[in-house]
């Protein structure tokens, strides 16, 4: 299937779509990130660990998790909730995760999903939202610019999910 016989919806998750999340997540790390973070980091990905992850974040309250589908597939998802960085002000969500199946990048999918999830954060009141990204995934910097992203000067090192490379946090108004 090409770009062309993609016909992309948006939804809101429900539980039943923890496992392809979770499919998704570890797809999309293993292919955005293969020249970014060390192999044994990528290969050591765990979609059943995600999905147990995927499966208490969906239904808790407070979690803006929406999913990008072609039919019944689940091709991209996007996490939103309120921030846990303690040094923005009140009234800020944070973008935990915006990520797609390879097949599905640079087709629009991505900026969808991006719009609505930023849509959701204020329409549940956030006037502020922000996001990390690895600071040399050029090609996400371009991308969350493009959409009215930009560094707020923040950066840190201290995410062991990215294998403690650092990563810049973006910041936009809602």
């Amino acid at each position: 299937m090409g770009p062309a016989d993609t016909v992309i919806t948006l939804r809101a998750a429900n539980p039943e779509d923890a496992p392809t999340i979770a499919a998704v997540h570890v797809s999309s790390w293993r292919w955005a990130y293969r020249d970014q973070l060390p192999q044994e980091t990528l290969d050591s990905l765990d979609v059943s660990e995600r999905e147990d992850r995927w499966s208490r974040i969906i239904p808790s309250e407070g979690q803006i998790v929406l999913v990008a589908t072609d039919g019944d597939a689940v091709v991209g998802f996007a996490h939103a909730a309120a921030t846990d960085d303690d040094d923005v002000r009140p009234g800020t969500a944070q973008l935990f995760a915006i990520y797609l199946e390879e097949r599905v990048a640079g087709t629009g999918v991505g900026r969808a999903l991006l719009a609505r999830a930023t849509d959701e954060m204020g329409r549940t009141g956030f006037v502020r939202a922000t996001l990390w990204v690895l600071e040399t995934n050029d090609r996400a910097r371009r991308f969350y610019e493009r959409a009215g992203w930009t560094w707020d000067g923040s950066r840190r090192t201290h995410q062991s999910r990215c294998s403690n490379m650092p990563v810049v946090r973006y910041a936009r108004t809602l």
